[in-house]
């Protein structure tokens, strides 16, 4: 398996992971009181979401992107449903 395939698994969960908090976990703490959830969700995603930047550099370095690249790459994570616009559209071989 492949770095870049490998960045693009990650970007998917951790794209999934983002989705979940925001729309699980932040309305299970702040509507019915069960911060659990949030704080399992929350860890997984934080979890995921280093992983994923760590990845993209990986990645960057391997395949010498250019910077602008790496960057919307990073950005990508940074915004729901980004991820999964950054494997469509980056994530190419």
């Amino acid at each position: 398996m492949t770095n870049l395939k490998i960045l693009s698994i990650v970007g998917i969960l951790e794209g999934i992971s983002y989705l979940l908090l925001f729309g699980v976990g932040m309305p299970l703490k702040y509507m019915w009181e069960m911060p659990m959830a949030n704080l399992v969700i929350g860890t997984l995603h934080g979890v995921l979401f280093i992983a994923y930047c760590i990845w993209v550099f990986v990645v960057a370095g391997e395949k010498e992107w250019p910077k602008i690249t790496t960057f919307w790459a990073l950005v990508a994570s940074l915004l729901p449903f980004g991820t999964f616009v950054a494997d469509k559209k980056l994530f190419k071989e």
